[in-house]
């Protein structure tokens, strides 16, 4: 199939794709969507950027605007910046039309979002702990899902892990045995392809096995360097690359750190903003604004940036701390080079990391190359950076500093 036209999509959201300046779908959205409008379960697995957003999101609008009721389609995100970029996507493809989407996360008024799932919308996009707590606040809640036609875990294999197993166990048990499950996911664990029996003999499964784990359109890229001058090699590759890049994202491994170094590039003169599951919602989605439109250039974030989030011309990916896998090694380097574009992904690599780099190139089956840095340059920068780290650390550790600013629990 070439076209969209050719995939048994109605009028009216062709037109909306056609108004996007789309006209060819990606492989996945050929093979999963004329199986998700003959009424089966799909499991779809594609690398990051290959639209699965679109996937599931154009044949449930078209079956909505066939018979608009109450909550007809519940589709869950491991993250709340996710949930709220799926929604987006839903509000696009059905613009011109009377549909709902709303979006249920933590961080959010718990009793005007109760009014909101009471007033049935037709799309519910929400992180499962908030999802929970309406189920187990109101009975009247659940009845709202007792016709639900379609559930979707997106990011499919971080939902089935064991941190989200609580949660989605008693969700599923409140929702409809009689509906469409649709699963998609950049990366295979054991419980996707363990679902793919338990959904039934009609279950669709589409894995894109003819290309690379990873966009080999982005750059695979290393620096070596010991532990304690880590922060040095950080801002030397920053200042190196930032002239030739427009937005980039740093990964770091924990909500102090990620604080720390969002910190010490403003300390140094580098505009950038955090993002982590401790600042409060509002501010989450104040730092994503701003990336997007350009205001920052920097983004330091935690892993609750790696999954799903299209944030437009990400040139460039920097791991200051090294993935714990190879899954979330892909997920990360995944925000750059999408769309057919390229990019380029640096990873710090320490006398501690070399294992797991070893370990990650292995399962990629991609060997990373040397990033080759202007020493020079790096001499300068240590009296400069030593004497910016102690300033933050100063001033995290105050009363006002970290402990006082992020007390808000993560949903």
């Amino acid at each position: 199939m070439t076209t969209f036209n050719e995939l048994g999509l109605s009028t009216s959201v062709l037109h909306n794709i056609a108004r996007l300046g789309l006209h060819t779908p990606s492989a996945i959205q050929a093979a999963c969507i004329p199986a998700i409008l003959s009424h089966k379960d799909v499991i779809g697995i594609a690398k990051t950027g290959s639209g699965k957003t679109a996937t599931f999101a154009l044949p449930i609008v078209h079956k909505l605007l066939e018979d608009p009721f109450g909550i007809f389609a519940l589709c869950l995100s491991p993250t709340r910046e996710l949930a709220h970029q799926i929604a987006e996507q839903f509000m696009v493809f059905s613009a011109g039309t009377n549909l709902r989407c709303d979006v249920i996360i933590g961080g959010e008024d718990l009793i005007g979002q109760s009014n909101l799932l009471l007033q049935r919308p037709h799309i519910i996009v929400a992180t499962p702990g908030r999802l929970l707590e309406h189920f187990m606040f109101s009975a009247d809640i659940v009845k709202c899902f007792e016709k639900l036609q379609y559930l979707v875990l997106d990011e499919a294999d971080r939902l089935l892990d064991v941190s989200f197993e609580a949660e989605l166990r008693y969700i599923l048990s409140n929702l409809p045995r009689l509906r469409q499950t649709l699963l998609f996911s950049a990366t295979v664990t054991q419980s996707v392809t363990a679902l793919q029996s338990l959904l039934g003999k009609g279950t669709f499964y589409y894995e894109d096995v003819g290309t690379s784990k990873i966009v080999l359109r982005c750059e695979h890229l290393y620096a070596f360097m010991p532990e304690r001058i880590k922060d040095i090699y950080l801002i030397q590759i920053i200042r190196e690359l930032s002239v030739e890049t427009t937005r980039m994202v740093v990964f770091s491994s924990t909500v102090q750190k990620c604080e720390m170094l969002s910190q010490l590039l403003s300390a140094l003169g580098i505009r950038a903003s955090s993002l982590h599951s401790a600042k409060k919602q509002r501010d989450r989605c104040g730092t994503l604004s701003s990336f997007k439109n350009g205001s920052v250039k920097i983004l330091v974030a935690t892993d609750v940036a790696a999954r799903g989030l299209d944030i437009p011309d990400v040139e460039l990916v920097i791991n200051y701390d090294v993935p714990m896998d190879y899954r979330q090694y892909i997920h990360r380097v995944g925000r750059t080079a999408r769309f057919d574009k390229s990019g380029r992904a640096v990873t710090l690599v320490t006398q501690y990391d070399v294992t797991k780099i070893k370990s990650i190139e292995q399962n990629i089956g991609h060997q990373l190359r040397q990033l080759t840095l202007r020493e020079l340059h790096m001499k300068h920068l240590v009296s400069e950076v030593f004497a910016a780290r102690r300033l933050v650390k100063l001033r995290l550790a105050s009363p006002a500093g970290l402990n006082e600013k992020f007390r808000s629990k993560r949903r």
